[in-house]
């Protein structure tokens, strides 16, 4: 069964942390809410599908430490953040980090809709490509440590000739090993093989 995407709201304003939950939930969003950022750093799971929706400012931890604190392995919580002040070398530096959107309070319904509606598409595709790598690293791991070393040599633009040379063996037996490294990573061409290892940073 796939999780619902959910919109963290964390702000601790109680005002805006309740017309904001009123204002998402009555456009069908799922929502959780947050008055203390310390609270939602302990209880957020980011495995679970959604966005963080941030205020800048809050006493203790401010939204840009927490937009700091959000990534687990290659995956990134996507982040809206909301301000009262509209600081402009805040939001260029959540925007460099990432961020969807930097939004000045009071937030437009439209400009909000439109922010969580691109961090579901970047979360289903940040998603998308973990996964992808995650498999991708998995069929590495079934190699051989001598079937890795072809790798990195075919994906450094090496011939067999070269590669047994390289690693005190006969090209015959270089042949065999790329066969079934080839084989055991699902792929067929050097192009899709470089590819794959550029994605995994497996290149020299």
């Amino acid at each position: 069964m796939t999780e619902k995407f959910t919109v963290y709201l964390v702000d601790d304003d109680p005002g805006v942390l309740k017309a904001l939950s009123r204002l998402l939930r009555g456009s069908g969003h799922d929502v959780k809410e947050y008055s203390s950022p310390r609270v939602f750093l302990e209880e957020h799971d980011v495995a679970l599908p959604g966005c963080a929706v941030l205020d800048v400012s809050m006493p203790g931890l401010d939204g840009l430490e927490i937009q700091r604190v959000r990534t687990v392995g290659d995956y990134h919580r996507p982040v809206v953040f909301v301000t009262g002040k509209g600081d402009i070398p805040t939001s260029v530096r959540a925007m460099k980090a990432g961020a969807i959107d930097f939004l000045t309070k009071p937030v437009k319904d439209r400009e909000l809709f439109d922010a969580v509606s691109r961090a579901e598409a970047r979360d289903v595709e940040s998603r998308r490509l973990h996964s992808e790598l995650e498999s991708m690293q998995a069929k590495v791991g079934t190699l051989t440590p001598r079937e890795r070393e072809v790798l990195i040599h075919v994906v450094a633009g090496r011939l067999n000739k070269q590669i047994a040379g390289d690693l005190g063996t006969v090209e015959k037996t270089i042949k065999v090993h790329r066969s079934r490294m080839m084989e055991k990573l699902g792929i067929r061409t050097v192009a899709d093989l470089v590819r794959m290892a550029e994605k995994l940073r497996l290149t020299k």
